[in-house]
């Protein structure tokens, strides 16, 4: 099809290039598999309407699921002056006469169908991305039960700070990463809508019923709003934002595994299928994989970034601008945050922790520095007072050489000796649970495994909901082509 009746001619093969691309058998193969599924949903809801005899529908659909399950390779290589939508559906009219093919675009329009495979397409990939990362938070938490006894310090501006346990560490990242979970469910959840029906801007005066394909599309409803259902793209970049808050947790703790893992620390060793060596260097042994990690959320903010700036600014209609260009950006940067979390899933789940090496750095680090003050102020003294008393104690004791507190001077003069029940890094760890520490880890670690398990069951049943609604769509197209 090249004409539109108002317009006879058609855009240059170079402007054609930069607008529609040049498509592959791969990327003809995947628009089209989203358009003629729309096209089944939609040809079966007219039928049943009334606006599309039963002979009709059932020519359209044997015609599509033949194109469909040959891949739509008959397709390869046509001309397609404007787009591969109109390409396809000019197949259809020239295989089918006017009065058949001509009829599958009776009471829609691009706009709405594109709005449409946007949200089908972002809802198959945030359910991907949503399944990597509950796997990821399952590790996390396996890994924080294993090694909540492994004790060592945790850093403030890169000194260290108080005692900890590694497990208490992994499961701190596990809590963040709840959060993340969370806001994808949520933006998930929030795809329940089928723009289908929308038209072009503003519905349609034919009685059609766009609660039907919503169903067989495996939506929970039809667009509340015509303009809104083509204008928005909003989904797009909450998606975005939350994949990349996602992105960013992870790029936080290969920050940390990739310190951590240096000869400096010694605190995380990788095996060898996890690391690399060097070209020049013999001796290397590089945790290169983190450095994929920490770099691969950066497409998701570059994304949400480009997106929200095509968006700015825009009339709230249908545009170009928000429904192509600030969409396409949005895909790549899923595809690199799913590998950002595949990544990390064998890291957390390789990574081991030299407990000696951590336990010696937490016993030389006075990070029982707080909890001996605490105690101090439990004896009465105020906490200003057995603060400064404790400083100058760390003090004295960097001062001569020791790497452990053995004794304080309180105000009147008094010398306390410490003896090992006093500051005992075990006895600190053990009890340091009140505030939430790494005495807590075990009691993290259930409450997130309860919601990982609420977590997975959500998400195994949209998963069952949208398989339903395939398996409804498939038997009823059938139904009509058996019938006919």
């Amino acid at each position: 099809m090249t004409t539109t009746g108002r317009l006879n001619r058609t855009l240059g093969p170079r402007t054609r290039r930069v607008v529609y691309g040049q498509p592959g058998a791969a990327e003809i193969r995947a628009e089209l598999d989203a358009t003629s599924t729309i096209d089944l949903a939609h040809i079966v809801m007219l039928t049943e309407t009334g606006l599309l005899p039963e002979p009709a529908a059932a020519a359209l659909l044997t015609r599509i699921t033949r194109l469909r399950a040959d891949g739509f390779r008959e397709l390869y290589g046509n001309d397609a002056p404007r787009g591969l939508y109109l390409m396809y559906e000019g197949h259809l009219i020239d295989q089918l006469g006017t009065n058949i093919g001509g009829k599958l675009h009776t009471a829609r329009s691009r706009n709405d169908i594109k709005a449409t495979i946007t949200a089908i397409r972002l809802r198959t990939e945030l359910t991907d991305l949503l399944g990597e990362l509950l796997r990821l938070q399952a590790v996390l938490l396996s890994r924080a039960r294993a090694h909540r006894d492994v004790v060592m310090p945790v850093y403030t501006h890169f000194q260290p700070a108080m005692p900890i346990t590694y497990g208490y560490y992994l499961a701190g990242l596990a809590t963040a990463l709840d959060r993340d979970i969370a806001a994808l469910r949520h933006t998930l959840g929030e795809l329940r809508r089928c723009p289908l029906g929308a038209g072009a801007v503003a519905g349609t005066d034919l009685p059609i019923d766009p609660a039907r394909t919503a169903e067989l599309l495996g939506f929970a409803e039809p667009p509340l709003h015509a303009t809104d259902a083509v204008a928005a793209r909003d989904g797009v970049l909450r998606a975005l934002a939350d994949v990349a808050s996602a992105g960013l947790t992870l790029s936080r703790l290969a920050t940390d595994l990739q310190l951590w893992s240096t000869q400096e620390f010694g605190f995380v060793t990788f095996p060898e299928r996890l690391v690399g060596g060097s070209s020049a260097m013999p001796q290397k042994r590089n945790a290169f994989l983190l450095e994929h990690v920490k770099a691969k959320s950066a497409a998701a903010i570059g994304a949400w970034t480009a997106s929200a700036a095509a968006m700015k600014s825009t009339p709230f209609t249908n545009s170009i601008e928000v429904g192509t260009e600030a969409v396409a950006v949005a895909w790549p940067a899923f595809a690199a945050v799913r590998d950002c979390v595949l990544l990390a899933q064998v890291l957390v789940s390789g990574g081991r922790p030299d407990p000696g090496r951590t336990e010696q750095r937490a016993r030389e680090g006075f990070v029982t520095a707080t909890v001996l003050a605490n105690r101090l102020v439990a004896e009465g003294m105020p906490f200003r007072t057995a603060h400064h008393v404790v400083g100058a104690a760390v003090r004295d004791a960097v001062e001569a050489g020791e790497t452990e507190l053995t004794k304080i001077t309180t105000p009147d003069g008094t010398t306390r000796e410490l003896g090992p029940e006093a500051g005992s890094l075990d006895a600190v760890v053990a009890a340091h649970d009140r505030g939430g520490g790494p005495g807590e880890c075990s009691r993290v670690v259930a409450v997130l495994r309860e919601a990982l398990g609420g977590h997975a069951d959500q998400l195994a049943a949209h998963r069952a909901r949208t398989a339903q609604a395939r398996e409804r769509l498939t038997g009823t197209v059938e139904a009509i082509m058996r019938r006919s």
